[in-house]
């Protein structure tokens, strides 16, 4: 894999952004084709792909990613891969005026389209090595992360800790200096392809559950990791297991201090919740462009009923938008806060939402297989979509943080407020 120099293309760091914008798109014309002129799928032509989760084989999704990380690492030849990274990290220290530019720009032209290791690598696990990480750290891992050199993914999540995350069990000990870890990880989206993993692991039983957890960044190859991917009902296996037996990790692979592993998810989880800037290969899922023309294509967008629904898709994607910019505008420390909640459960409202919508145009055609282009690969929107409404958080951890972080109500009551060791399980 080509290594990418940790120093793109020098721009003026005054630059306007429309002197950007104007760069940018000579470079963005020169590698792809731009996107038909219109909001609506060109029905028939092209790839109909509206799925939430990828349902591919392993050496169908392995090419999809390659393909993506070729994108990634052209843009890194000039900076355009991390726009507002400082420049010793190989972005281009701009700011998010250039960055949302960018990203308006590069949704005009046909990109390789999205996977959510590639997200996850680099607008989650990157950011937090940013906010945890020493300098050795954040020169060693940072610069790899961003520019399409590695792959990573989240060790979060446990058969028995998924929304309480606070009550996992992986355990790290130490020993001298080197941690022996223990454990599962379940819901771990492709780890199959990623070279390296946040962990989160239980490193001190004895003191509450939020206070005993330590985060690591690992290798996936270290003896002790087996993986298995999980097949999923959508066809796909982007999920998968992750067991470890007695694997030993260096200290230095320690991010953030003894204890402070709840800090470090919390901070990764407000980078997954946060949708205020996209990659420019746009969204997973359907769009409201794609509902409209299945609408047209099937005769109904004059139907009174569908058309208020219609509005009602647009509608909310607006208010989305709109919010995860404010959200955005927000986080002035580069940290997303609690607002991002709100997007992200105005995300999954407007994704069940979407799913209702369809249904209602499609009618049979959404269960019936006939061939018929852009129909029943709607069932693949449906099929992922509930699981937005688990994966980063529930709906319910979102509405709890709503509660208590932005509106200042009061606490739920908890129950599991001793040491770890005394929690029923």
């Amino acid at each position: 894999m080509t290594t990418i120099d940790s120093q793109p293309a020098s721009i003026d760091p005054n630059i306007s952004v429309e002197d950007f914008v104007a760069a940018a798109e000579a470079f963005l014309e020169s590698k792809l084709q731009r996107r038909p002129p219109t909001i609506e799928q060109e029905w028939g032509e092209g790839e109909f792909d509206v799925s939430v989760f990828h349902a591919m084989t392993y050496e169908v999704e392995r090419a999809h990613l390659d393909k993506l990380m070729e994108w990634v690492r052209a843009k890194a030849e000039r900076g355009y891969h991390a726009i507002t990274w400082p420049t010793e990290l190989g972005g281009l220290g701009l700011s998010r005026a250039h960055s949302r530019a960018f990203g308006r720009l590069e949704r005009q032209f046909q990109t390789p389209g999205v996977h959510e290791t590639v997200a996850v690598t680099r607008t989650l696990i990157a950011p937090t090595v940013d906010v945890f990480g020493s300098d050795v750290q954040k020169q060693r891992w940072i610069p790899q992360f961003i520019s399409g050199e590695s792959l990573c993914c989240q060790l979060f999540s446990e058969p028995g800790a998924g929304s309480d995350l606070a009550g996992l069990a992986c355990r790290a000990e130490r020993d001298g200096d080197e941690w022996v870890v223990n454990g599962q990880k379940v819901w771990s989206s492709g780890a199959q392809f990623s070279q390296w993993g946040e962990l989160i692991a239980r490193t001190d039983p004895s003191v509450v559950k939020h206070k005993g957890m330590t985060a690591f960044v690992i290798p996936m190859d270290l003896p002790g990791i087996e993986i298995r991917p999980i097949a999923q009902m959508s066809g796909g296996s982007s999920f998968c297991e992750v067991f470890f037996s007695d694997v030993r990790i260096p200290d230095d692979m320690r991010l953030g201090d003894e204890g402070d592993g709840w800090k470090v998810a919390l901070t990764t989880l407000g980078f997954e919740r946060d949708h205020s800037e996209g990659e420019g290969g746009g969204a997973s899922g359907g769009s409201w462009s794609k509902v409209l023309a299945t609408a047209n294509a099937m005769g109904v967008a004059d139907d009174p009923v569908i058309r208020d629904q219609l509005a009602q898709t647009f509608i909310r994607s607006r208010v989305e938008s709109l919010v995860n910019r404010r959200a955005a505008d927000l986080a002035r420390s580069g940290t997303p806060g609690p607002e991002s909640s709100l997007g992200k459960i105005l995300w999954t409202e407007g994704m069940r939402h979407m799913s209702d919508v369809v249904s209602t145009i499609l009618g049979p055609r959404l269960i019936a297989d006939t061939g018929e282009w852009g129909t029943y690969a709607w069932g693949d929107h449906l099929l992922g979509a509930p699981g937005y409404r688990i994966a980063g958080g529930s709906d319910e951890v979102q509405r709890n943080i709503i509660g208590e972080r932005v509106l200042g109500l009061p606490r739920e009551p908890k129950a599991d407020t001793g040491p770890w060791t005394d929690i029923p399980r």
